[in-house]
């Protein structure tokens, strides 16, 4: 403070500012101590997120700190924290439902980037072990697995009774299966 010509008194601004922020530090402090538990609790149960509830509740904090000049009644300042602490959830919560609204959709599930190798692979497989068959097996499996013919229709079509068409198609499948190291209970399709 200083004492100017003609009896005027001017008040060193940087040592008001220096009390005030002594008072805002020491007003935080103690509604620190007594307050911050309660209002991470407050927030955590409006949020659903501790984490995010840490961060309002400090962020608040900070608000009050910077405001504690403006507050006409410092014994109200737990209410002025907890209204605080409301609004600031209620933002994030309204945040968070404008991101779940404007979130990209998730892509479908994609089938593995190998699997289109592998397939072709596999059938590689099944087309040299149907090359490896006599031709009257081959034919009868062709016939019935590619293009789902009854076994009525491959017998009239390979001029052979329906009789040797099942014996046909049961002893290539059973080649198959063992050249293509298949067990029959596998479940697995030739196809």
């Amino acid at each position: 403070m200083a004492v100017r010509p003609g009896g005027a008194v001017r008040v060193d601004a940087s040592a008001a500012d220096s009390a005030a922020d002594s008072a805002a530090d020491a007003g935080v402090t103690a509604l620190y101590t007594a307050h911050h538990a309660p209002m991470v609790r407050l927030a955590t149960l409006l949020l659903r997120d501790r984490m995010l509830a840490e961060e309002i509740v400090q962020d608040a904090f900070v608000a009050v700190h910077g405001r504690w000049d403006r507050l006409r009644e410092p014994a109200h300042a737990a209410a002025y924290l907890r209204q605080t602490v409301v609004n600031r959830s209620r933002s994030a919560l309204r945040r968070r439902v404008v991101e779940r609204r404007h979130a990209p959709a998730a892509p479908p599930d994609a089938p593995p980037a190998d699997e289109d190798v592998l397939t072709r692979e596999r059938r590689t497989e099944v087309f040299a072990a149907l090359q490896a068959l006599p031709t009257r097996q081959r034919e009868v499996l062709v016939l019935r697995y590619y293009l789902d013919l009854s076994e009525a229709d491959i017998a009239a079509t390979l001029g052979i009774s329906r009789g040797a068409v099942k014996s046909h198609a049961s002893r290539g499948s059973a080649r198959l299966r063992e050249v293509l190291g298949i067990r029959p209970d596998d479940g697995e399709d030739l196809r």
